[in-house]
């Protein structure tokens, strides 16, 4: 009967201090590594570049929410004063552009704001009640006073031994399998 080791999310090492993490995220980007991640207690500016983090794709569905929302208050106002509700009072056109600045924007935050929220859950993954690196013991340490590396296995680099030997040459206090 053969065993086989289950497969794993990645290897990730333990550093004491956002210098030596930041290093590391430096290092193995020279080593050719890019799917990674990194955990920190703080928040860190410089990792967003080294792991080049930059997703606006919660940015562009809030515009086109916020778009749509503005459209659909203006479409609906002036639906309802010049089709459904007619009503020419002083003789005031049935269509005024300023009597709809208020609901205009007040419809455009509304959509804007749903669409931001909607957006950020499902992007983001939310919600996620279960990660593979909560199977390292060590990584309660994430929220407190240590840093996290993790090379993941769908790298295109990744080969277990070279990514354990490679984390282990950058000497971080520990380095451990991510089991899936």
């Amino acid at each position: 009967m053969i065993i086989e080791k289950p497969a794993i999310h990645g290897i990730m090492a333990e550093f004491s201090t956002a210098e030596e993490l930041i290093d590391a995220v430096r290092a193995a980007r020279d080593k050719g590594y890019h799917k990674m991640d990194a955990y920190t207690p703080v928040p860190l500016e410089e990792l967003h570049d080294l792991l080049h983090i930059h997703d606006n794709r919660v940015s562009l569905c809030t515009l086109i929410g916020g778009l749509f929302g503005g459209f659909g208050a203006f479409a609906l106002i002036q639906w309802c004063s010049a089709l459904a509700f007619p009503l020419n009072i002083g003789g005031r056109p049935l269509i005024s552009v300023p009597t709809s600045i208020p609901i205009t924007f007040e419809g455009t935050v509304l959509i804007a704001g749903l669409t931001a929220a909607i957006s950020m859950f499902l992007l983001n993954g939310l919600p996620m009640p279960y990660h593979p690196v909560f199977n390292v013991e060590r990584f309660a340490y994430a929220s407190r006073n240590k840093f996290f590396l993790c090379i993941e296995a769908e790298d295109p680099h990744f080969d277990r031994r070279e990514v354990a030997d490679f984390l282990q040459s950058l000497e971080p206090d520990e380095v451990a399998e991510v089991a899936n």
